[in-house]
């Protein structure tokens, strides 16, 4: 599996992992960005918020591009990330600025097999689409099981993980489903309105869910 992730590939995906955790451990640390009301933050509490972000945004963000990338490759169409580097800048200065993360930093192309004339259909862009959201649902579920986990110990660290975790990646599939630009939503919604709507649902049902019941 790993041999179908070329070199340029992994060092995309490692410079988007690295600047999306920052941005998001920027937002835990500074939540109105530095244009905002400041209070000091120990290193070591920034370093743990660091470490999680890592962690978290790391499995959320990578199995998300993974999840259209192979489905692609089962389709039988050839699929690579590619960041983008003016997002990347973006990204992180929005959380800088003014705490707001715009988590786009580049995205899975999908190359047609014209060697054979296969040209990718409604039905597989649409399926390929949703496969990325999925998999962050799909996530959510094992990280709010270490919510109830680490919960009798208020603040632990697991119980913190699992909040994190659920946040992101509720939030990376509620994002990408909006059916505007080049995102899935728009892709999963021309391929089948139900699916679109209990995808899109289901996203910000639990992104809403977890910053009121976690």
């Amino acid at each position: 599996m790993f041999e179908r992730i070329s070199r340029r590939e992994e060092a995309d995906l490692f410079l988007a992992w690295m600047a999306i955790s920052l941005s998001f451990a920027i937002i835990k640390i500074a939540p109105n960005g530095v244009l905002g009301p400041l209070k000091s933050v120990d290193p070591l509490v920034a370093l743990i918020y660091f470490g999680i972000s890592l962690f978290t945004v790391g499995i959320g963000f990578i199995l998300h591009e993974m999840a259209h990338k192979f489905t692609a490759i089962r389709f039988g169409y050839w699929a690579e990330f590619r960041k983008d580097n003016s997002m990347l800048l973006v990204a992180v200065a929005l959380a800088a600025l003014v705490g707001f993360v715009f988590a786009a930093p580049g995205a899975t192309i999908i190359y047609s097999n014209s060697a054979n004339g296969q040209g990718l259909t409604r039905r597989e862009n649409g399926i390929i689409s949703a496969s990325g959201p999925v998999v962050n649902l799909l996530l959510c579920i094992p990280f709010a099981a270490l919510v109830l986990i680490g919960s009798p110990v208020t603040g632990s660290l697991l119980t913190q993980i699992g909040i994190f975790g659920v946040q992101i990646n509720a939030m990376i599939a509620a994002f990408n489903l909006l059916p505007i630009s080049i995102l899935d939503g728009r892709k999963v919604m021309a391929w089948n309105i139900p699916v679109f709507a209990v995808l899109i649902i289901a996203s910000f049902g639990t992104l809403v869910g977890s910053f009121y019941l976690l």
